[in-house]
Protein backbone atom coordinates (compact mmCIF):
# COMPACT_ATOMS: atom_id res chain seq x y z
CA UNK A 1 0.00 0.00 0.00
CA UNK A 2 2.81 2.16 0.44
CA UNK A 3 3.68 2.08 -3.34
CA UNK A 4 0.17 2.65 -3.97
CA UNK A 5 -0.07 5.81 -2.11
CA UNK A 6 3.11 6.86 -3.06
CA UNK A 7 2.02 6.65 -7.07
CA UNK A 8 -0.85 8.50 -5.71
CA UNK A 9 0.68 11.60 -4.81
CA UNK A 10 3.52 11.90 -7.64
CA UNK A 11 6.06 10.72 -5.37
CA UNK A 12 8.61 8.78 -7.71
CA UNK A 13 11.39 7.98 -5.50
CA UNK A 14 11.19 4.14 -6.85
CA UNK A 15 11.32 2.97 -10.34
CA UNK A 16 8.56 1.37 -9.66
CA UNK A 17 6.84 4.74 -8.67
CA UNK A 18 8.75 6.86 -11.36
CA UNK A 19 7.19 4.12 -13.96
CA UNK A 20 3.85 4.29 -12.86
CA UNK A 21 3.72 8.17 -12.58
CA UNK A 22 5.22 8.17 -16.44
CA UNK A 23 2.59 5.63 -17.50
CA UNK A 24 -0.26 8.00 -15.91
CA UNK A 25 1.48 10.87 -17.70
CA UNK A 26 1.28 9.49 -20.88
CA UNK A 27 -2.32 7.86 -20.22
CA UNK A 28 -1.28 4.40 -20.82
CA UNK A 29 -2.75 1.29 -19.31
CA UNK A 30 -1.39 0.85 -15.38
CA UNK A 31 -2.50 -2.19 -13.85
CA UNK A 32 -2.32 -1.99 -9.83
CA UNK A 33 -2.20 -5.20 -7.82
CA UNK A 34 -3.17 -4.86 -4.51
CA UNK A 35 -2.51 -7.79 -2.30
CA UNK A 36 -3.13 -6.37 1.00
CA UNK A 37 -6.20 -7.05 2.86
CA UNK A 38 -8.22 -5.98 4.07
CA UNK A 39 -8.60 -2.57 2.87
CA UNK A 40 -9.25 0.41 5.12
CA UNK A 41 -10.39 3.31 4.04
CA UNK A 42 -7.26 5.25 3.17
CA UNK A 43 -5.96 2.39 0.94
CA UNK A 44 -9.49 2.88 -0.32
CA UNK A 45 -9.19 6.03 -0.62
CA UNK A 46 -5.85 5.90 -2.68
CA UNK A 47 -7.44 3.03 -4.65
CA UNK A 48 -10.59 4.99 -6.10
CA UNK A 49 -8.27 8.12 -6.44
CA UNK A 50 -5.84 6.26 -8.63
CA UNK A 51 -8.83 4.60 -10.76
CA UNK A 52 -10.13 8.05 -11.67
CA UNK A 53 -6.43 8.99 -12.81
CA UNK A 54 -6.52 5.89 -15.39
CA UNK A 55 -4.91 3.02 -13.02
CA UNK A 56 -7.06 -0.25 -13.03
CA UNK A 57 -7.02 -1.98 -9.41
CA UNK A 58 -6.80 -5.84 -9.83
CA UNK A 59 -6.76 -7.68 -6.78
CA UNK A 60 -5.27 -10.92 -7.20
CA UNK A 61 -8.05 -12.65 -5.71
CA UNK A 62 -8.19 -16.43 -6.75
CA UNK A 63 -11.34 -17.83 -8.76
CA UNK A 64 -12.80 -21.48 -7.65
CA UNK A 65 -15.54 -21.42 -10.38
CA UNK A 66 -13.07 -23.20 -12.36
CA UNK A 67 -12.54 -25.35 -9.73
CA UNK A 68 -8.30 -25.45 -9.15
CA UNK A 69 -6.57 -28.61 -8.29
CA UNK A 70 -3.24 -27.22 -7.60
CA UNK A 71 -1.91 -23.78 -6.30
CA UNK A 72 -0.45 -23.64 -9.28
CA UNK A 73 -3.50 -23.66 -11.29
CA UNK A 74 -4.93 -20.46 -8.71
CA UNK A 75 -1.76 -18.62 -9.81
CA UNK A 76 -1.94 -19.40 -13.30
CA UNK A 77 -5.71 -18.63 -13.76
CA UNK A 78 -4.82 -14.99 -12.09
CA UNK A 79 -2.07 -14.58 -14.51
CA UNK A 80 -4.02 -15.08 -16.87
CA UNK A 81 -6.73 -12.63 -15.69
CA UNK A 82 -4.01 -10.33 -15.69
CA UNK A 83 -2.64 -10.62 -19.17
CA UNK A 84 -6.23 -10.49 -19.97
CA UNK A 85 -5.96 -7.03 -18.52
CA UNK A 86 -2.97 -6.19 -21.85
CA UNK A 87 -4.88 -8.04 -24.70
CA UNK A 88 -1.80 -10.85 -24.05
CA UNK A 89 -2.74 -14.55 -24.27
CA UNK A 90 -1.20 -17.15 -22.28
CA UNK A 91 -0.97 -20.81 -24.02
CA UNK A 92 -2.35 -23.20 -21.16
CA UNK A 93 -4.68 -20.85 -19.68
CA UNK A 94 -7.72 -22.02 -19.04
CA UNK A 95 -10.69 -19.67 -19.82
CA UNK A 96 -13.99 -19.58 -18.53
CA UNK A 97 -16.64 -20.83 -20.75
CA UNK A 98 -19.88 -20.84 -18.77
CA UNK A 99 -20.92 -24.02 -16.79
CA UNK A 100 -21.34 -27.09 -17.93
CA UNK A 101 -24.42 -29.28 -16.92
CA UNK A 102 -23.92 -32.37 -14.79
Amino acid sequence: MKTLAAIRVGYGETLICRAADVILKERRKLVLLARESPFNEIHLENMLALTRMGAVIFPPVPAFYNHPATLDDIVNHIVGRLLDQFGLEAPGIRRWSGFTPE
